[in-house]
Formats: structure tokens, sequence, C-alpha cells
């Protein structure tokens, strides 16, 4: 390991020597500030340096996202052959100019210097010179503490470790504990801002739930591997997550995902300024949607007698009205029922009158 990444070893110490050489000018040169700034500061000019990269692993991210459902048809299609399945995906990923390995470049490129960050810590604190750091910065280094805690001190370190470089067991670790919760909040923050913000809720693909379980799992290993962390590679390492977590806002809130949330809110921002400049067809069948919600919304049409028009007292004449209609329209229906029976009496009347039938003779 000391062989391959022996030059990076001496472009971690170089840079580290020459933030603290700044920082020395405001700080006393033995403090944590000076050191753990230096340390602060080398994050920062490497995820700068990151930045075209991590462009192309939220493209890469969004096209993967994008891919999901014709990668899932070629995945049903060609069940049962897994040669002619990798053919079509490969045939897919050139056809749309997508490398599934970019959105990974970021980690992959970040990764030597995390490593060399951490063998260059692990060689101050054996008391090793390492790279441009020599003897005198060497016992600089050993006894620059952050919150009372050495950079070169792990949370597994022995007491008589940590006391043989000033501090006491107890602060290391109090500070490691804090050091890693934080670090295991911000990158699960990161990830589900990921998830909640900026991922097409309308299409469920098993991407969503590989992101998913990348939420709940890499804090975990954070947590588990941070232990085993020098102080200063966890104050690496928390200031990586902070930064990946501010730039990751900024990316989302300028250029989100379409069809997820941020792209929706991003929409209704632009469209209140009036920068938002729809397709016509969009913006009609919007209107249309809108007025149809309106027309939902009115009220039921009232009968004819509630309808009419005048105050209560016409309201209530006119009901008086009504009953007197219905009296007047019932007893005149009971005067006609005596009339029919009249006619009806005489009629039979006419016929009693009339020529009788002959009696039987047995009746008298």
């Amino acid at each position: 390991m000391d062989t391959i990444l022996g030059p990076l070893y001496y472009v971690v110490s170089w840079i580290i020597v020459q933030f603290h050489a700044f920082y020395s000018l405001i700080f006393n040169k033995d403090s944590g500030w000076a050191w753990g700034l230096s340390i602060v500061s080398l994050v920062v000019l490497i995820r700068i340096c990151l930045i075209p990269l991590f462009v192309k692993q939220i493209k890469a991210t969004r096209n993967m996202q994008a891919l999901q459902p014709k990668m899932k048809a070629i995945q049903e299609r060609y069940k049962s052959d897994k040669q002619r399945q990798s053919e079509e995906m490969m045939k897919l990923y050139k056809e749309t100019g997508t490398n599934p390995l970019s959105s990974c470049l970021p980690i992959l490129a970040q990764s030597p210097f995390f490593i060399s960050l951490y063998q260059v810590l692990n060689h101050i604190a054996q008391g090793k010179v390492v790279g441009v750091i020599d003897k005198p910065l060497l016992e600089s280094a050993r006894q620059a503490h952050i919150f009372g805690a050495p950079l070169s001190v792990k949370f597994m370190d022995s007491a008589s470790k940590v006391e043989s470089l000033g501090a006491s067991l107890t602060d290391v670790r109090v500070v490691t504990v804090i050091m890693i919760v934080l670090m295991s909040l911000s990158q699960f923050y990161t990830q589900r801002q990921l998830m909640t913000k900026n991922v097409d809720l309308t299409v469920k693909t098993p991407f969503m739930q590989q992101q998913k379980m990348l939420m709940y799992v890499f804090p975990i290993m954070f947590a588990v591997f941070g232990i085993n962390f020098p102080v200063g590679v966890l104050v690496y390492w928390l200031t990586t997550n902070v930064w990946t977590l501010g730039q990751q806002m900024f990316v989302i809130r300028r250029n989100p995902t379409p069809g997820s949330l941020a792209f929706q809110q991003r929409q209704e921002r632009l469209r209140a300024k009036g920068k938002l400049k729809e397709d016509p067809a969009q913006a009609e069948a919007r209107e249309a949607a809108e007025s149809a919600r309106a027309a939902r919304q009115q009220p039921k049409r009232q009968p004819k007698s509630k309808r009419q028009t005048g105050g209560p007292g016409h309201s209530v004449a006119s009901s008086g009205k009504t009953t007197l209609e219905k009296q007047d329209q019932e007893s005149g229906e009971t005067k006609a029922k005596p009339a029919g029976g009249a006619a009806r009496g005489a009629k039979s009347g006419q016929r009693k009158g009339g020529p009788q039938r002959p009696k039987h003779p047995t009746k008298k």
C-alpha cells in the first residue's frame, strides 16, 4: 500500500503543510485549530477539484432513473436469456449515452486521498515521518488537540497511548462519538433528501428500493468503521459529508429531476416569478384542469320554489297560496265524486224503471 500510494502521501502531506503554514499566522502552530483547519481546507480543495465529476454523477444518476422502466422491460422480456439481456442493456446504454459507473466516479476519485490521509495520520500517531512532514512538524501535529482529543488517536486506542499524547480517554471517546454521530446523521439526511425530493415518484423501480436501502446502510457503516478512524480522519469525513449535503441541496434546487417533488416546487417558483415558459398545450391542459376543478366546486342547483325571488313575507304568502290551492283542488275532487255516484244512480234507476224481466213461475 505504501509503495502504490507513496506519491499521494507526499501530495496530501504537502497540501496539509501549506495550509498549516497559512493558519499558523492566525493561530498557534501547535494548536488543533491550525491542524484541524488544514484538514478541512484539504477537503474543500479536493471537493472543488471533483465538481466536474460530481456534475457527471448527477447526470448519470438522472439518466439511470429515466432508464429504469426500459431496463425492467428488457429484464422481463429476456428473463431466460441472460446473454441477450446483457447485450440489450449495453445497447440501451450506448444509445442513451449512459455510463452506470459515472455515479461512482466522485467516490472512486476521492478514495485514494482518503486512504492517503488515513495513512499520513496513522504515521503521525506512530511517531513516523511521512511525506514532507519532518520531525518538528510531526511533534507539532502529535500535540494538536481538537476539543481535548489528539488528531492521531482513535476511539479504540488504549488509555496509556492517549495519556502519552496529553489527553484523557474520556475526552477522546466523547469527541469521537459525537463526530461519528454527526457523520452518520449527515450521511442519512443527504440520502434521504435525494430520495424524497429528487426522485420521480410516479415511476416505481428497483433503483428506488436500492437507494432506500443505502439510506440506512451507509450511516450504519460509518458508525461501525468510525470507531477505527483517527480523529483527523473523522474531521475529514464529517467535512466532506457536510460539503456533499450542501452541494446536493444547491443542485436539487437549481436543477431537479423531472417529475420529482423538487421539480414541481421549482416550477411553482418560476411560475410565480413569471419566468416559466410553458408549452401552449401544457398551459391549455393545466387551465382546463383548473376550470374543471372550479366547476366541481359550484353549489348544487336549487329547486324552483327556493329560487323564487322575494323576501320572507313573499315566501310565506306563496306558501299560503299554494296551500289554499291544494285545499280547493281537494274540495273539488270531493264534490266531483257524488256527482259521479248520482249519474250512476240515475242510470241504474232508468234500468229499474224500464221493462222488467218476467219472473220465474216458481217465484211469487
